[in-house]
């Protein structure tokens, strides 16, 4: 009945800098563009859905919108989304030549290797390598 996971989808005022990062530094390719204009909508709001690995982030834009920083501690709810690297050294290093810092670990446990960065709007990102 249910297959998989279709689609995460994040809230942001800088959608211009996120989608950049999203692509130019994690590989995403853009897959769609929309823009939904209802009646019953206050404010239109502007969608772009991002692919990578048949995983689908999508953006969410409107005007006067607000997002808070991600909370710093442990909470209810959405936490953040991982991205499985092959190589987390390299992918490290890869991030550290286009400005974005490593802000947790990395941990290396037997079987995986964890560490998080944060995109433009303070959301965590995982990264995961697992060890097979």
């Amino acid at each position: 009945m249910f297959k998989r996971i279709d689609h995460v989808e994040i809230v942001t005022d800088q959608p211009d800098k996120t989608v950049a990062f999203y692509t130019d530094i994690l590989g995403f390719k853009v897959r769609e563009r929309d823009r939904i204009e209802r009646s019953g909508l206050r404010v239109p709001i502007d969608l772009v859905y991002l692919e990578l690995g048949g995983t689908t982030v999508e953006l969410i834009t409107y005007d006067g919108a607000k997002v808070d920083p991600a909370p710093q501690k442990e909470h209810l709810g959405y936490r953040m989304i991982a991205l499985e690297v092959e190589d987390m050294e390299g992918a490290a290093e890869y991030l550290k030549t286009k400005g974005v810092d490593i802000v947790w670990g990395p941990r290396v446990a037997p079987t995986y290797a964890r560490a998080e960065i944060r995109d433009p709007n303070g959301y965590h990102i995982e990264l995961r390598q697992w060890f097979r």
